[in-house]
């Protein structure tokens, strides 16, 4: 029997998989949630590096924050992830959200990054 770190990582593949047919050599932006912190990145995997990244633990935004994992720190990292997509020249991106359902954090996360500019 598979445990539940097991399943989550056949999940998070499962959507990378099916994320590398339609990315037509876009970056993804990848999330990760954890019970504290919300984080996410975007990784351009031909030349496998990041080109910009977020969380709830950059300090300007842990100042600003009640914690670091509720929608309003994520919907945060969205729009700082964004802004630092814009600087590094990075619009068009393809939006992985691991093993994690889109809703929620990742889902406020997704959206704030929409309006910051993003498109996905």
């Amino acid at each position: 029997m598979a445990t539940p770190k097991e399943n989550l990582r056949r999940r998070a593949s499962r959507v990378r998989r099916s994320l590398k047919k339609v990315a037509n050599g876009r970056p993804r932006l990848s999330v990760h949630r954890s019970s504290k912190n919300i984080y996410a990145q975007i990784i351009d995997d031909e030349a496998g590096r990041t080109l910009a990244a977020a969380s709830s633990l950059d300090a300007n935004l842990r100042e600003a924050l009640k914690t670091g994992a509720d929608t309003a720190a994520a919907a945060a990292v969205g729009k700082l992830v964004a802004e630092r997509a814009k600087e590094a020249g990075v619009t068009d991106v393809v939006f992985d959200r691991g093993a994690f359902i889109y809703h929620g954090r990742i889902k406020a996360l997704a959206d704030s990054a929409r309006e910051g500019g993003l498109n996905f």
